[in-house]
């Protein structure tokens, strides 16, 4: 990801907050103000945060789709953010990344750990593949996944 991506993952961010704010009956430029403000606020807290994290725009044919946003701690991997597009969910693509980190993580015996919100629809994936409730953060859920413990034995 790189400065010229911003646009993108603004509009992607907007993306995945447009059922909530439809709800609140703000005009559109309201809405849209806040959803920039809030990006912002967002992207300032990541970069602030999440050092030596991983920054990746996921493509397909050169179209982008969705973000990645990881950072490989000493104990554990942590999924800053993942977000696709509307119209990239529900195919598969989140659960083949997220496949792939476990994998990852497995080989090297850590744990996998991400923020959900409670009412975010990619809990039941993240349930599916094993994360557990580790904290109940209010509107926020802490989520873990654990290797197995022959998977740490490698």
């Amino acid at each position: 990801m790189t400065d010229a991506d911003l646009p993108f993952v603004e509009a992607l961010y907007a993306s995945t907050r447009e059922e909530e704010l439809a709800a609140t009956g703000w005009p559109a430029e309201m809405r849209r103000a806040f959803l920039t403000h809030q990006h912002d606020a967002q992207h300032r807290h990541y970069r602030a945060h999440y050092e030596g994290a991983e920054w990746l725009i996921l493509e397909r044919d050169g179209e982008p789709l969705g973000r990645l946003y990881l950072v490989e701690w000493s104990r554990e991997f942590r999924i800053i953010d993942i977000s696709l597009l509307p119209r990239a969910r529900g195919r598969g693509l989140g659960g083949a990344l997220l496949t792939d980190i476990l994998a990852a993580a497995a080989a090297a015996g850590k744990r996998v750990s991400i923020h959900v919100d409670v009412h975010n629809p990619a809990r039941r994936l993240y349930e599916r593949l094993g994360f557990t409730v580790a904290e109940d953060k209010g509107i926020h859920l802490l989520m873990e996944w654990a290797p197995a413990a022959t998977d740490r034995t490698a």
